[in-house]
C-alpha cells in the first residue's frame, strides 16, 4: 500500500497527502480507548499514513501523539520517528499575546507530543477585532527561527488577513480550511493568494464527516437524532445551506456513477480526489476514530484514482445549481466568527 502514497514537500517535511485528523479523539465521536488508539496509530503509520493533524484543544490528542511516538520508537527504533509528521494547532483565547505566553503554549505542546521541534504549528484566532493575532504570528515566527517550530501556518484564516500578514513580511507555510465539493469557498479568493505567495492549503471536511458516502445514497433525509457524531451534525448544516437534501442526493448519485465507472473506488474516494486535484491543496484531512472504525484500505484507493474531464463536468452539473456559500457565509473561517 505504501508504494502508491502521494507525498507533498512542505518546509522540509515529506507529508502524506491524506492526513489523519485527530479532532475525533476530543469527544463527540464515541469513546476513544487510549491503548487501542495508540495501537491503531501504529497501524496507520505502517500503512503509509504517516502525517497527523491535531490541536492543543483536541482533548488528549497531543498526549496520544507522545504515547504513539514512544511506542513506535520502542518497536522500530528511534530512527523511525523521522518518518512521522505531527502537526498541531495553537488556539489561544483572543487576549493580549506576549512572547512568554506563546512560548509557554508551544513548550506545553512539545512536552505532550514528545518532540524537540514541532513540524507545523497552525495558529487559529477567534476574534479579528482583537489585533493581538498579529503579535502571536510574530512570536511564532521567532520560535520557528529558533528551531522550536519547523513551520508556521494558520487554521481558518480568511484571505484578507492572510494578505495582512504577507504585507507585514510574515511567512506563512499553510492554511487549514474547510474545502469539499459542497464547500468550495477557498477557490473564490484564497487559491489565487496561495498561488502568488507559495502557501499550501490543508483541507478538512472533504467527505463531510462521512455524509459523502454510499451510506447516505438513496436515503431519506436523516433526523438529527440519527446523526450521532459532531462531524455529521456539523456538515449536515453545511449541506442544508448549500442546497438541501434533494440536491445532495443528486450529487451522491453522480459521485456513485463516477466511482462505479472507475471500479473499486468509493464515493468518498471521488470526493477526496476532487479536492486533492486543486493545485493549491497539499493534502486532505480525514478524521480517524481510533479504535472505533478505520478506512485505511479504502482511503488508500484515492491515490490510484484519476478523474477525467467528463467526471468533472458531471460533478459541476450538480454543483452549479447549488447556493453560493461564499455569498451566504463569507470567506474561509467566517463561520467561526
Amino acid at each position: 500500500m505504501t508504494t502508491m502514497m502521494e507525498r507533498y514537500r512542505l518546509g522540509g517535511l515529506d507529508v502524506c497527502r491524506m492526513l489523519n485528523g485527530m479532532w475525533q479523539v476530543a469527544g463527540g465521536h464515541g469513546y476513544i480507548d487510549p491503548e487501542r488508539a495508540v495501537a491503531e496509530m501504529i497501524n496507520y503509520h505502517e500503512a503509509g499514513f504517516t502525517s497527523w493533524d491535531m490541536a492543543d484543544i483536541y482533548g488528549p490528542a497531543e498526549d496520544l501523539m507522545g504515547e504513539f511516538r514512544r511506542a513506535l520508537a520502542g518497536q522500530k527504533g528511534e530512527q523511525e520517528l523521522a518518518n512521522v509528521q505531527a502537526f498541531t494547532k495553537f488556539v489561544p483565547e483572543p487576549a493580549r499575546m506576549t512572547r512568554q505566553l506563546v512560548e509557554q503554549a508551544i513548550n506545553r505542546s512539545m512536552r505532550r507530543m514528545g518532540v524537540e521541534s514541532i513540524d507545523l504549528v497552525q495558529f487559529h484566532w477567534w476574534d479579528y477585532g482583537n489585533p493581538s493575532w498579529l503579535d502571536a504570528m510574530i512570536f511564532l515566527s521567532e520560535l520557528r527561527d529558533r528551531g522550536k517550530v519547523r513551520n508556521v501556518g494558520l487554521t481558518n484564516f480568511d484571505t484578507a488577513h492572510m494578505q495582512d500578514m504577507a504585507d507585514e513580511g510574515i511567512r506563512i507555510a499553510s492554511n487549514q480550511v474547510q474545502y469539499s465539493i459542497i464547500d468550495q469557498r477557498p477557490a473564490v479568493r484564497m487559491a489565487d493568494f496561495c498561488k502568488r505567495n507559495g502557501v499550501a492549503l490543508f483541507a478538512y471536511g472533504t467527505i463531510c464527516g462521512g455524509l459523502l458516502s454510499e451510506k447516505y445514497l438513496g436515503r431519506p433525509e436523516p433526523p438529527l437524532s440519527e446523526l450521532d457524531t459532531l462531524s455529521l451534525r456539523k456538515y449536515k448544516k453545511m449541506v442544508d445551506a448549500w442546497g438541501g437534501w434533494k440536491l445532495f442526493q443528486e450529487l451522491l448519485a453522480a459521485l456513485g456513477r463516477i466511482a462505479a465507472k472507475h471500479g473499486g473506488v468509493s464515493i468518498a474516494n471521488v470526493a477526496a480526489r476532487y479536492i486533492l486535484d486543486r493545485p493549491e491543496v497539499a493534502g486532505v484531512i480525514i478524521g480517524a476514530r481510533l479504535g472505533i472504525t478505520e478506512h485505511r484500505q479504502d482511503n488508500a484507493r484515492v491515490f490510484g484514482l484519476a478523474l477525467d474531464r467528463q467526471d468533472m463536468e458531471d460533478i459541476e452539473k450538480v454543483t452549479s445549481r447549488a447556493r453560493n456559500l461564499y455569498e451566504i457565509i463569507g470567506d474561509c473561517g467566517d463561520e467561526y466568527r
